[in-house]
């Protein structure tokens, strides 16, 4: 077909099913918690949520590995933003990391569909760091964990 695209940018599809995976943490198998849907592929500050616990991915910087033969590997960064809301926050907090951590580790090639309709899967997710406001907006509690994807 004249004009169509032969590269398209695998972002808000990656991202749309990484949400699919962590709408998965609902309190049975090795998860803690019950997102109860929410989880959302973008970014919300915290005044701006009204149920907890949420989880927010959004997509960072991107950027390109040039092999041989017109391959290359592209590498996305995630930001995945948690929100507790507990009187013990550091400790709530801490169990929907670790439920985060569990859902990324069991489900690090994910099925995603491009633009064009192709059906591809990530090859590794990496989490880069954890972060958290160490209980200072107590009884919210606030985390990030930045992620890398290879696809």
């Amino acid at each position: 077909m004249a004009g169509e695209r032969k590269y398209t940018t695998r972002r808000l599809a990656i991202v749309n099913a990484l949400v699919e995976k962590l709408k998965l943490i609902n309190g049975t198998f090795n998860y803690v918690n019950n997102l109860e849907g929410n989880v959302f592929p973008k970014l919300k500050f915290w005044d701006e949520v009204e149920e907890f616990p949420t989880i927010c991915v959004s997509a960072g910087s991107e950027v390109r590995q040039y092999q041989g033969g017109g391959y290359k590997d592209r590498f996305l960064n995630l930001k995945l933003t948690c929100y507790v809301s507990d009187e013990e926050s550091v400790e709530a907090l801490e169990s929907l990391l670790e439920d985060v951590e569990t859902c990324l580790e069991v489900n690090s090639s994910v099925l995603y569909t491009d633009r064009l309709g192709n059906e591809a899967y990530t090859i590794m997710i990496s989490i880069l760091s954890i972060d958290t406001d160490e209980g200072v907006m107590a009884p919210l509690g606030i985390g990030e964990i930045l992620c890398e994807v290879r696809y």
